[in-house]
């Protein structure tokens, strides 16, 4: 079905934000700029603007025009404050597993939905650090299907989310969450130098994005002595 013209307008311009051609801070073209360039009238560019200021990809100042925002959009997560927040906190993620193809596993909480059961699992785990402290061990499963050459793409800027937005232009735009207090395994333990048997948050996360086709299964295993639990996350 064709797309409306609001809409075409709508895609071009967040394609370019998720991109990085316009960058946060930087002004999109005003109404009558988009009118002339895409020979629309001024309540088409008005709507596709409105659309991107309700996805949190602009705001309108008075005066100005539309600038890009950087996108803090809550999802109603739950995990240890510091990587999307902490400012002058030596913060560090390695990976423990760079991204390689595996089988759908049974460590994953969440149902699996059908669909995804039949197609190629892509895994990926990383450890995160908060002032030289090992904070959180991340595990990620997810259809390759939809993410072709992922196994060769460097993250932007070290972020699972910003490379789906810039390189798929794929947004996470809700989830569901569980979360459960539990004892150390042996091997999570090692991975953030505590005691086997140490009280740690298991976090598990099913992601939806903005593609139909892409749910992300995430298991997090927190420890949250020295951090507290923090409302945002950000991969």
């Amino acid at each position: 079905m064709k797309e409306t013209k609001y809409k075409e307008i709508h895609n071009y311009l967040k394609g370019q934000i998720q991109q990085g051609n316009y960058k946060v801070g930087d002004y999109l073209p005003s109404e009558n700029e988009l009118c002339k360039r895409f020979s629309i009238t001024r309540t088409t560019a008005r709507k596709a603007l409105d659309e991107l200021t309700r996805e949190s990809f602009i705001e309108r100042q008075h005066g100005k025009g539309s600038c890009v925002k950087e996108r803090r959009k809550s999802l109603g997560l739950l995990n240890v404050k510091g990587f999307s927040e902490a400012v002058g906190e030596n913060v560090q993620t390695i990976f423990l597993q760079k991204p390689t193809e595996n089988k759908w596993s049974e460590e994953i909480f969440n149902q699996i939905n059908d669909d995804d059961k039949t197609e190629v699992c892509l895994f990926f785990e990383r450890l995160r650090y908060v002032a030289n402290n090992p904070v959180s061990v991340e595990k990620n499963w997810f259809s390759g299907n939809v993410l072709p050459g992922f196994l060769e793409t460097e993250f932007a800027e070290g972020s699972f989310f910003k490379t789906l937005s810039k390189k798929y232009l794929i947004e996470v735009v809700g989830s569901s969450s569980e979360l459960r207090a539990e004892s150390a395994t042996n091997n999570v333990a090692k991975k953030l130098k505590i005691k086997q048997g140490t009280p740690i948050l298991h976090i598990s996360l099913k992601f939806k994005t903005s593609n139909p086709k892409l749910t992300i299964y995430s298991e997090l295993y927190c420890n949250t002595q020295k951090f507290p639990i923090g409302s945002s996350y950000s991969m």
